[in-house]
């Protein structure tokens, strides 16, 4: 029973979703490629940016999703680990948002 809870705990928090998360990278990859047969075809340019924006909207989805699981696994559990352990992993987080925010 120790062993397993240790698993868990080393684990990441997007484990229990991650085949919800690779269905969605991979219609995101669609996304991609039909982007790029968009520009192939020389599809009007508002078009393009339509479907650019949609893989953006998609892409942020998957990122706030990661950062949800960070918080409430990751950081949580370094924070009952030691005061000094959450607040690197809240750090890292804080690093992530503004990398997310600004992209």
């Amino acid at each position: 029973m120790e062993q397993t809870e240790h698993v868990e705990q080393n684990q990441h928090g997007y484990i229990g979703r991650k085949d919800d998360y690779l269905r969605r990278l991979r219609r995101i990859e669609g996304q991609a490629r039909g982007l790029q047969r968009m520009v192939d075809d020389e599809a009007y340019c508002i078009d393009i940016l339509t479907q650019v924006s949609a893989m953006t909207k998609a892409l942020q989805a998957v990122g706030l999703g990661l950062l949800e699981e960070h918080m409430n696994h990751c950081v949580v559990h370094a924070a009952q680990e030691s005061d000094t352990a959450g607040r690197e992993k809240v750090d890292e987080a804080m690093a992530a948002i503004s990398r997310l925010v600004k992209s």
